[in-house]
């Protein structure tokens, strides 16, 4: 059975929220904490979160928790160099990479899941999440393309393999909109703290997030 380990980028400064908005409350935890979370419960066979902005705030909350940590120091070329600080984490046992924002607390383990199963079926280097005809976050890449990811410029994140890959994508449709949803604005922040008051999550329009 083809192993995948879970990357989730967390090394962003959140220059559009002018916050580290991976350290925002929500539920009583972190958004990054429920990140984590929802990655530890799945079947992911292992878990790696890249820090690189606040580290030394971030790291204490996640560490001991069953996560490994990669510190990129070299976070503010772009998200391609934290995409490739967690593939350097990883060794040869692992056969695929899904990679998790670190911004969207409302993914769950079951849309993870539900793209691991699709991809142990079959035999596409890259699977993703659609829902209503859109896709989201997180994608899963497989090892095939993890050569062509680490010469990725620094600030392009991983778009241009969905080109280079077009005809084998694998895209799964999922019945939860979170895949859209990520923390990006103010305005987001305020409408992830409407639902602990009973408010329903919208569909968004996706924004085209690296790295999907």
């Amino acid at each position: 059975m083809r192993r995948v380990a879970g990357i989730i980028l967390a090394a962003g400064e959140g220059s559009r929220m002018g916050t580290t908005k991976q350290l925002l409350p929500f539920r009583g935890k972190s958004i990054l904490e429920w990140v984590v979370q929802s990655a530890l419960a799945s079947t992911l066979h292992r878990v790696v979160v890249v820090v690189g902005h606040e580290a030394e705030r971030i790291v204490p909350l996640i560490e001991g928790g069953g996560v490994e940590v990669a510190l990129n120091p070299e976070y503010r070329r772009g998200q391609s160099s934290s995409l490739n600080c967690g593939l350097r984490s990883l060794g040869p046992e692992t056969d695929a990479a899904l990679f998790l924002l670190g911004d969207q607390p409302l993914i769950t383990p079951a849309v993870i899941d539900s793209l691991i199963r699709a991809y142990r079926c079959s035999a596409h280097p890259i699977v993703m999440p659609v829902y209503q005809g859109r896709r989201g976050n997180p994608v899963l890449f497989d090892r095939e393309t993890f050569p062509a990811m680490m010469e990725l410029p620094a600030d392009c994140g991983a778009r241009p393999l969905f080109e280079k890959y077009r005809e084998r994508l694998l895209k799964v449709p999922v019945e939860d909109v979170s895949i859209h949803f990520d923390i990006d604005t103010a305005a987001d922040y305020r409408r992830l703290l409407e639902l602990d008051g009973g408010g329903a999550l919208a569909t968004f329009t996706c924004r085209e997030r690296i790295p999907s």
